[in-house]
């Protein structure tokens, strides 16, 4: 509709140039809004007061030969008014909203989608925890918005690949391999002072455990080197076998795992590094070799290879960002803790010096999520290693609602997750309140088929009983939806979706609760289940693109 009211202004702009009642063509950038007011119509445009300049008319009198050109040929506009300094309200006329319950209905589950991407390739990468130990809660919030972006990219035609980076080398798995190997010298009675610096979780224990059932006391016969690498190899494939577990029971799935360490034995990392100093992007000192990241843009260079000759994540990282670009994708969305923020300009340095568009490559900061049960914190203890993983909370909560909560706030703002109001089956819990609506107008829609009423069709005699205010703001409700697919999709911000449907839900409550949906006037009963099954498909819509379901029955 909005789109509609634009065309309209538009064409009548062009004909009041043409009939010599504005002396520019000149259209500047313009908005078509919805009136905070409903008294000021449905829709609104600053148009004559962006034209006043090129113009050089008072805005009202360009309103004015704006209304004089508008060619309402579908009969949508009950009338048009002109509001302030120059501002045009448009009114629409109730029958013009009932085509987009006709829309929702033929497009079904494709209702909001669109092809604003024309097959771009997106490459979305996200979780991508250290196969170190379990997912802790919080990388449920990435993982979700993870995925709920990818689902709606998707949804409007972007070509989209999950993937997941496993950082399965270096330092941090060599420290896993010496903790269960610490640990798993512990079960044959050695007394070891463990490390502050080895992985501290009761999960270390439980992997020793599982190494000494497989290979009895042969490690403590091996070379202590060897006895590790076993050990780290082990324990990150057993963890990553788990993260995989959690993630598909959490509703995530991934088009590739792309290991770390293949990148490094491929020869990929030494191959950028030999490329960067063939064209004096990196240079040695103090016996290490830098890449001149301050070059582009970051606040100092940083440390490719260190002096003892083995190379640094960063390292690893522009390789595989590199890579990335060079499997053909478009744009690269990384999603990271927001304690990554200071990594963001050495990464875009790093592709810069590659000669890639910065603007293709995209960071997106998930903030933390404090944990709470019945108001108060849950205490957590990185140092001992205890925490409250993400299986912890699905198990709890359910999937359902972990996802739709870590989705109620922009990534970018901390959120308060509690669990037992995460449970609780009432409106105070927005997973419940948003899913009820979809249960309830299935009940009711059970109902009218046990009475004989089918509103399964368009029936233009029941829609013309469509006319009162309510109705006709619920599909205005209902027809915000597609608007609302595309700014996601376009900000990478899917809480716009969930913000969409608590507001569906809270208006379809509102009119139930004012409305007789099943009453004694048969044609208005079935434009109603008509307009009702169009909300149910709506939010079983929008609750797909987060990655949530739609039960039938609560």
């Amino acid at each position: 509709m909005k789109q509609h009211i634009r065309t309209l202004i538009l064409h009548a702009a062009k004909t009041a140039f043409e009939q010599g009642r504005l002396p520019s063509d000149i259209i500047p950038e313009f908005m078509v809004e919805e009136p905070k007011l409903e008294a000021h119509g449905d829709f609104s445009t600053n148009l004559a007061m962006a034209m006043a300049s090129s113009q050089k008319m008072a805005p009202r009198k360009i309103a004015e030969a704006l209304l004089t050109h508008i060619q309402d040929s579908e009969k949508i506009l009950l009338k048009t008014e002109i509001a302030g300094p120059g501002f045009i309200n448009f009114f629409i006329a109730p029958g013009a909203w009932h085509p987009i319950l006709l829309e929702i209905h033929e497009k079904d589950e494709q209702y909001g989608a669109s092809d604003i991407g024309k097959g771009q390739k997106i490459q979305i990468e996200f979780v991508s925890a250290n196969p170190t130990g379990p997912l802790h809660f919080g990388h449920g919030r990435g993982a979700a918005v993870g995925d709920s972006i990818a689902n709606i990219l998707a949804f409007c035609g972007y070509d989209v690949h999950r993937e997941y980076y496993i950082n399965d080398s270096g330092r941090q798995i060599t420290t896993l391999g010496r903790s269960v190997f610490l640990r798993y010298k512990e079960l044959f009675g050695e007394n070891i002072a463990f490390p502050e610096d080895c992985y501290q979780g009761d999960y270390i224990r439980d992997l020793a455990q599982t190494v000494k059932a497989d290979k009895s006391d042969s490690l403590l016969k091996t070379d202590e080197s060897q006895a590790v690498a076993y050990c780290a190899r082990y324990a990150s494939d057993t963890i990553l076998k788990y993260i995989r577990q959690v993630l598909e029971e959490f509703g995530v799935g991934f088009d590739q795992w792309y290991s770390e360490q293949k990148l490094c034995d491929s020869g990929k990392v030494e191959e950028i590094i030999r490329e960067y100093r063939e064209k004096a992007l990196m240079y040695e000192k103090d016996d290490a070799l830098w890449f001149k990241t301050s070059d582009f843009g970051d606040e100092k260079d940083r440390v490719v290879v260190r002096a003892n000759g083995q190379t640094t994540y960063f390292a690893s990282d522009i390789a595989y960002h590199i890579e990335k670009f060079q499997r053909g994708f478009d744009k690269v969305i990384d999603v990271w803790g927001a304690d990554h923020h200071g990594y963001i300009p050495r990464v875009t340095a790093a592709l810069e010096a590659s000669g890639q568009n910065k603007d293709k490559f995209q960071v997106i900061l998930i903030y933390m999520v404090n944990l709470f049960r019945d108001g108060q914190p849950v205490a957590m203890s990185k140092r001992s290693g205890e925490f409250i993983t993400l299986k912890d909370v699905v198990d709890e909560v359910g999937k359902d609602a972990a996802r739709f909560i870590f989705l109620t706030r922009h990534y970018e703002s901390p959120l308060d997750f509690d669990l037992e109001l995460a449970k609780k089956k009432t409106n105070d819990n927005p997973v419940f309140y948003v899913q009820y609506v979809h249960a309830r107008i299935s009940s009711i829609i059970s109902k009218s088929l046990e009475m004989g009423i089918d509103a399964g069709a368009w029936d233009d005699a029941a829609m013309a009983a469509l006319v009162d205010p309510e109705d006709i703001g619920l599909i205005k409700a209902i027809s915000r939806y597609s608007e609302v697919v595309k700014q996601s999709a376009q900000s990478s911000e899917p809480h716009r979706i969930t913000y969409f449907l608590m507001n569906l839900s809270a208006a379809f409550h509102a009119y139930y609760n004012r409305n007789r949906v099943l009453g004694d006037d048969l044609l208005l009963s079935r434009a109603r289940l008509y307009l009702i099954s169009a909300v149910k498909k709506t939010i079983r819509n929008g609750l797909k693109l987060l990655g949530v379901s739609a039960p039938e029955k609560m």
